[in-house]
């Protein structure tokens, strides 16, 4: 029976691929940092090398999937440092890294898997950097670039859009379902592909038209959304082209308008 070990599973993306890996029959052992899930059983720092080399060596799984990432989105020991530990812990075994468009500047609109990084940030250069330490220490590894995660009103985004905040008209990002992407992640896992892929929705389109559609989705008045244009350090036009994943996964990545119509 396949082994699977999902850092971060007690977060919002890492505790739904706990779902669907289990769905699948797979053994799942999750691991968590402040608090025990269903599925996250062994506690985790990854930002202590040592530690994460004994984890995996414990568990012992044919399968690493990394969607753990630092609860300070800036926090560079655990998105850059932690995911090269990770790597280092797993080579041998199948790993699957999940990264992000937000290490893109947004100046080139369209992003396919061959696009080098250009971040404008802190968070988006931590990101880079893993993906550069993945590569190179494990380079048969699955490395996912995704987009904004919505699912079951634990989105970032989401949480975003009921506490009120401004959203910008001018970052444009291709939403993502969260069971979609877990259940394509679980599919990849079980593939042979390395290298980059991109996993988001079909529907490019801005963080202020996506609060507008939690807003609907979630019974609260569109009008009251706060609109403005991004300032600078901000990622703006990031659409992750997906030709690559539709031609190779049978999970199917809907776009945010079809997703939250489900929902409604």
């Amino acid at each position: 029976m396949t082994r699977v070990m999902i850092t971060g599973a007690t977060g919002h993306l890492g505790r739904r691929v706990a779902i669907h890996a289990a769905a699948q029959g797979w053994t799942v052992v999750g691991t968590y940092l402040r608090a025990p899930g269903e599925h996250a059983t062994e506690r985790l720092d990854i930002r202590d090398r040592a530690a994460t080399i004994h984890a995996v060596k414990s568990i012992n799984p044919d399968i690493v999937i990394h969607t753990a990432a630092g609860r300070d989105r800036n926090d560079w020991t655990a998105n850059a440092d932690g995911a090269a530990n990770i790597a280092v812990a797993a080579q041998g075994r199948r790993l699957v890294h999940v990264s992000s468009d937000a290490l893109f500047s947004g100046c080139e609109g369209e992003y396919d898997e061959d696009a080098l990084p250009d971040p404008v940030n802190r968070y988006g250069a931590s990101k880079a950097a893993a993906e550069t330490a993945v590569k190179a220490i494990a380079p048969h590894a699955a490395i996912v670039r995704t987009s904004l995660i919505i699912g079951h009103g634990e989105g970032g985004h989401e949480r975003l859009t009921h506490a009120g905040a401004t959203l910008f008209t001018d970052e444009i990002r291709k939403p993502v379902h969260v069971d979609d992407l877990a259940g394509a992640l679980v599919e990849l896992a079980g593939t042979g592909y390395a290298g980059v892929l991109n996993l988001a929705g079909d529907d490019a389109i801005s963080r202020y038209h996506l609060g507008i559609l939690v807003a609907r989705r979630d019974g609260l008045d569109p009008s009251t959304v706060r609109a403005a244009e991004a300032g600078p350090g901000r990622p703006t036009d990031v659409r992750l082209t997906t030709d690559r994943a539709r031609a190779l996964l049978r999970t199917r990545l809907r776009g945010a308008h079809e997703f939250m119509a489900a929902a409604a």
